[in-house]
């Protein structure tokens, strides 16, 4: 049980379905009820096959190709960066709620990488280190990830009550605020991965 809860508190904080609520929150704004659900839907589908995929290949895949977990949250500090400057600066979203052709909100960014995070991603992988870790216990652990991807999705859905208050300014201000957010995560995320972060804080 106690190792149940650590795997809760590791995956709820960095799929953060509150984060990824306020995010949802802003770039459907401008979509109707219906398809906000379809998108809210689709988005966890997506992200649980990337996870889930993640839990059962993703250390066979990196030790076959030879890289380390270490230069994976590199990757993805980079990419959660700019995908932070996007949300800062970028107005077509809000302003239209729709995308170029062919794009699809509940693949990006919502799926990847707002829930299936590089975070989230490095935390199925090393809670379910082959090596460590019996077969019960990875299957427990993806038990827990369905939880919080559930509980993910269920915020999601609710969002049409939370657009009653906020409006459509609101929505706009919490896709800069997840921006910025964004980017100082990204940053942490890159000191971390360089080695920068353990001499900066002494």
């Amino acid at each position: 049980m106690e190792n149940l809860v650590k795997d809760f508190m590791m995956l709820w904080s960095t799929i953060d379905p509150v984060g990824t609520l306020a995010l949802f929150t802003g770039l459907t704004a401008r979509l109707s009820a219906q398809q906000r659900r379809k998108t809210a839907i689709k988005a966890t589908l997506y992200a649980s096959m990337v996870l889930i995929a993640a839990l059962i290949l993703g250390q066979l895949i990196l030790t076959a190709m030879d890289i380390k977990l270490i230069s994976l949250q590199l990757a993805g500090g980079v990419i959660l960066f700019l995908f932070g400057l996007q949300m800062i600066f970028s107005t077509h979203i809000q302003e239209s709620g729709e995308t170029e052709p062919g794009h699809d909100l509940a693949v990006f960014p919502l799926a990847v990488p707002s829930i299936a995070s590089p975070g989230a991603i490095m935390a199925v992988i090393t809670l379910t280190d082959n090596h460590v870790k019996t077969l019960y216990e990875q299957t427990a652990t993806a038990a827990v990830l369905m939880l919080v991807l559930l509980v993910t999705c269920g915020l999601m859905l609710m969002a049409d009550r939370i657009f009653k208050v906020i409006g459509h300014n609101g929505s706009a201000i919490i896709v800069r605020i997840m921006g910025m957010i964004l980017a100082a995560l990204s940053v942490e995320l890159i000191m971390t991965a360089i080695g920068v972060a353990p001499w900066m804080t002494t």
